[in-house]
């Protein structure tokens, strides 16, 4: 998956931006690790308990110099996206999902709009 302006996970109905409030110690500061390339990458647990091996994971990266990022939610071991929202019964896990992103939203990371 490459970098892109915008970005979204398979089956959303919204994309996201960096907002332009964005900084590296912003990115720091909401759990974000600098990769060893420079980039900055976050991975969150999307199931009920976060102790849980099993589930999917929310995974962001964004290039170093902050112009672009990608996203996907993947299986527990992070090799295969998938599509968390095809399926009713993952209701909690697209909650969580957006939860996470709105925090984020919140805290001046990204901008969101509707696809």
């Amino acid at each position: 998956m490459a970098f892109t302006k915008t970005a979204t996970v398979k089956g959303a109905n919204y994309q996201y931006t960096l907002a332009p409030t964005a900084k590296r110690y912003t990115l720091r500061d909401n759990g974000f690790t600098e990769t060893s390339s420079g980039n900055f990458q976050l991975i969150r647990p999307l199931q009920a308990t976060p102790q849980s091996k099993e589930g999917f994971k929310l995974k962001i990266t964004v290039t170093k110099d902050l112009s672009a990022l990608k996203m996907s939610v993947t299986t527990a071991n992070g090799l295969k996206a998938v599509d968390i929202f095809k399926d009713a019964r993952q209701a909690m896990v697209q909650e969580k999902f957006y939860f996470l992103m709105d925090g984020m939203i919140d805290r001046g990371l990204f901008v969101k709009e509707e696809i």
